[in-house]
């Protein structure tokens, strides 16, 4: 029974919805399935439970094999219904529950003579379900009649075999390529859908070849495309080749320009507007060629139609980034559409207006801003901000006004991401703009003193003690923190103990008042909050009196930390309490090593650089100012990855050495960590020799070596590597341990003058494709995969083999990739036969990549898995399946 569900809202008091599907069943609609079987069909009562399974099926509900074949087999006998609704159902359920091989035998024979009746319906859904689950052999006693329904008279029956072309491309290329001249034909239709499929198809079967596409572009640039979805197609085909030709306008007229300024002035405002989106998307456009696309586009922003004004305002911000001048003659047009009931266009409008503004209608533009704020979501609001941003560093002098309007803003209700926009914006404006900063201080105040969130009132209070004692009046500012110390919750409070102690040390003046304030901290009821008011009445010294901080002190307190954490960390923990108080300058500035008594120790994890870091950033951080300290490495740009490190000798041998991969975008360097395990020998000049015969895309650049190495204690030498740019070059390196080697004397601890050259062979390393991938995950993975679109999507299935089980199968993937599980799903529950994992990150170049496995596991633990691939950049897919393959 039809059941009504529960009001969604309030407002909606006249709607009631309904839902026939509200608590079915799997085992009670696989009950129901048992109608298929009845020698008299019902045929509205079979369609009914079709339905149902085809919900439980789009839910995510998985079938057993047993339960699926029956189901299956039930569905079969419809087909001697001759119900035209009935068969259709059919075809739905067969495709979506994709047979296996000897199963598709049983219905071969019927659906083969569904293509050939002279029912339309019948002939195109049965090539559809054909398609879809026919292998290789199948297809090509099928071919035959495919050629024929794609020159077939009914659009329908084309469209269909068109469509099934598309899809089969990507599993037997070999077979679609060979209807090239039916296609052909095809293209030349005069139903706009088979023409619109037709063109598709033939561009996806040519789409490697660019001079195939070239000659298709040009041929059809010249003939009659009647179909306006097919001359949308043709559009971006034609932009395609533009990109990919690189003629520079200013020696010679850009191809095909004449096509897409001709298709401004189509009947169809779906092709008059891809054409104008084509033309500002060009590289290096001129005005003179974007001004007939900025006229169309201007037009539409008076359209009726609410989705041509969004089309069209979308494109023209998109436009204002690059040509903000070009834009200008619409601004008018776009200032009407600030009142637009659809928020989303009203939204892009301001922000373009943001963009394209002169600095004499900034005013104007904030009082309508000001009405229009509170209609519109956080989501909406964030991107006002952003473009108040820019629009306040690009005209300085109107700080006043576009402060005030974040300020105003800032007191206003909002989440938290919209808040921190706001707040980012202020800084900012603050940091890039002398004049504002002691206003924007003053609002940034006012706002703590009502902040409901901690993570924002301790990155103020931090802004406050950088930049507060700078100002003219510091003392001003010293009520509003001190209310902090008073009014909120420990996190805050340790905070603004900080910040205060800043103004204590950097103003002279406000000392004495600032220790009266510390003192009343050490009785906080939080241990941080006392421990930090302790540390800084003890250090800034002074006894509360007005004299000199001293500038140790400042820099001790509150400068930059050139000492790696982990160091200082194991320094503090080897410290045995004494009359000599601890020295800060004892601990080493390089990193160091897992030490060599925690390498040893059985079931204990290692520590500091030991130990893959990814957990505090502490260690990346370490990494990267390790590398930027080296001269030969200051040059080599950003870190991209640094990988966990790699063991290159035994646990108990007499030199212990791992390696770390720290890889750049064309270089990557190898950090030897090394250690001496033998007390009575001091190595010196350190290096290892690095074969790379067998990485032919690398050729090294330079080795730094480790001039001695001491009993137990760890050192490093590098070896760099220059490799193409932005490229996963792989390879497999073999290394040789090469040194000095002096007798030490265990009496003295003195090493003699003369040493031996002496080596010692490691094991090989290898760099792989996963590498060159970084663990970044997404908070809403549908939505991100979403908007990646499928432009750039690569899928594919591979056989894993036997695995012990799918959870084993899953880990051992996730490995491969070296990428981030998103929403939990690298846990397989028990007893599963299968499962869906995502994973994200970023590949080398910046490139965000998402991944969909598949995995499904029969009887004998053979494991199967598809793997989808969306990301920016197609090459980037193609390489993820690549590491699949070889992995």
């Amino acid at each position: 029974m039809a059941q009504p569900l529960v009001k969604k809202d309030d407002d909606r008091d006249d709607e009631a919805d309904y839902s026939p599907f509200l608590g079915i069943e799997k085992g009670a609609v696989l009950q129901e399935a048992r109608v298929f079987n009845d020698p008299q069909l019902d045929a509205r009562r079979c369609s009914q439970v079709i339905t149902k399974l085809l919900y439980l099926l789009n839910q995510g509900e998985t079938f057993t094999k047993t339960e699926a074949t029956e189901v299956f087999f039930s569905v079969t006998k419809l087909f001697q219904s001759r119900d035209t609704g009935l068969r259709r159902m059919v075809y739905l359920m067969i495709k979506e529950l994709s047979p296996s091989a000897d199963e598709v035998i049983i219905v071969t024979s019927s659906l083969m003579k569904d293509m050939n009746s002279k029912t339309d319906m019948y002939r195109a859904n049965a090539i559809r379900v054909l398609c879809r689950i026919t292998d290789g052999t199948l297809l090509t006693q099928i071919e035959r009649y495919l050629k024929q329904a794609i020159v077939d008279k009914n659009p329908v029956v084309a469209s269909a075999a068109l469509v099934s072309g598309i899809h089969l491309l990507q599993t037997n290329p070999e077979i679609v390529r060979r209807w090239s001249n039916e296609v052909q034909e095809a293209v030349q239709s005069r139903a706009a859908l088979v023409q619109f499929h037709a063109l598709a198809l033939l561009h996806q079967i040519r789409q490697n070849d660019r001079l195939a596409v070239s000659k298709l572009v040009t041929s059809l640039t010249r003939g009659n495309v009647r179909s306006p979805l097919a001359q949308c197609l043709l559009i971006r085909y034609t932009s395609q080749v533009i990109r990919e030709s690189g003629t520079n306008t200013q020696t010679g007229d850009r191809p095909f320009y004449d096509f897409l300024e001709g298709c401004l002035r189509h009947k169809a405002e779906m092709v008059i507007f891809e054409a104008a989106r084509a033309i500002t998307e060009l590289s290096g456009v001129t005005s003179r060629e974007l001004t007939p696309a900025i006229t169309v586009l201007q037009l539409f922003l008076s359209s009726s139609k609410p989705v041509l004004r969004f089309a069209a305002v979308r494109t023209l911000n998109k436009v204002a980034m690059t040509h903000p001048m070009a834009v200008t003659n619409c601004n008018i047009d776009m200032e009407s559409l600030i009142s637009d009931q659809n928020r989303s266009i009203a939204t892009l409008a301001i922000t373009t207006l943001l963009k394209t503004g002169n600095e004499s209608s900034v005013d104007r533009l904030m009082k309508q801003i000001t009405n229009f704020m509170s209609d519109i979501a956080d989501e909406f609001k964030i991107v006002v901000v952003e473009a108040i941003r820019s629009l306040c560093l690009k005209f300085p002098l109107k700080y006043r006004a576009l402060m005030n309007f974040l300020s105003n803003i800032l007191r206003e209700e909002g989440g938290f991401e919209y808040k921190k926009a706001i707040v980012d914006s202020i800084v900012i404006l603050i940091r890039d703009i002398p004049d504002a900063k002691e206003s924007g201080l003053l609002h940034l105040c006012e706002f703590i003193e009502d902040c409901e969130f901690t993570y924002l009132s301790t990155q103020i209070l931090h802004f406050l003690g950088i930049e507060g004692p700078k100002t003219s009046d510091p003392s001003k500012y010293i009520r509003y923190i001190y209310n902090r110390v008073i009014l909120e919750n420990a996190t805050v409070r340790a905070s603004a103990v900080s910040t205060l102690a800043k103004f204590g040390a950097m103003v002279d003046s406000l000392k004495p008042r600032i220790f009266v304030l510390l003192r009343r901290c050490l009785f906080d009821s939080d241990d941080e909050v006392r421990d930090r008011a302790t540390l800084y009445l003890n250090t800034i010294g002074g006894d509360g009196s007005v004299v000199e901080t001293d500038k140790d002190v400042k820099d001790f307190l509150f400068g930059s930390l050139d000492i790696p954490l982990v160091n200082l960390e194991t320094c503090l923990k080897n410290y045995e309490p004494s009359e000599e108080p601890f020295n800060i300058d004892s601990v080493p500035r390089e990193v160091k090593s897992q030490p060599l008594a925690e390498k040893k120790a059985p079931g204990k994890k290692p520590t500091g650089l030991g130990a893959p870091p990814s957990g505090p950033t502490s260690a990346v951080d370490a990494y990267e100012k390790l590398l930027s300290s080296i001269p030969e490495y200051a040059s080599f740009g950003k870190l991209f990855k640094s990988s966990p490190p790699v063991e290159l000798t035994e646990a108990e041998t007499e030199y212990a050495v791992n390696v770390v991969k720290h890889i750049f975008d064309r270089h990557v360097v190898f950090q030897y960590n090394c250690t001496n395990t033998i007390p009575e020998q001091l190595l010196e000049n350190v290096t290892v020799i690095v074969d790379a015969s067998d990485a032919e895309n690398f050729s090294e650049l330079s080795t730094k070596p480790l001039r001695s190495l001491p009993y137990d204690s760890p050192g490093q030498t590098f070896v760099a590597f220059e490799k193409p740019d932005g490229v996963p070059a792989v390879g497999k390196f073999s290394n040789m341990l090469k040194f000095i080697v002096k007798e030490v004397d265990p009496t003295t601890g003195e090493a003699e003058e003369d040493g031996v050259e002496d080596e010692y062979q490691l094991e090989d390393l290898e760099v792989v494709a996963a590498d060159y991938v970084l663990k970044v995950g997404v908070s809403n993975f549908r939505n991100a995969w979403e908007s990646m679109g499928p432009e750039c999507e690569r899928v594919d299935e591979y056989g894993l083999g036997p695995r012990e089980s799918l959870a084993e199968a899953v880990s051992a993937v996730i490995n491969l990739l070296g990428l981030q599980p998103c929403e939990g799903t690298e846990v397989v529950p028990s007893n599963s036969r299968s499962h869906t994992c995502l994973l994200s990150g970023v590949f080398i170049g910046n490139v965000k990549v998402l991944v969909r496995l598949s995995f499904g596991i029969d009887g004998p633990k053979e494991v199967a898995m598809k793997l989808a691939v969306r990301s920016e950049d197609e090459s980037v897919s193609e390489a993820i399946h690549e590491i699949v393959a070889s992995g």
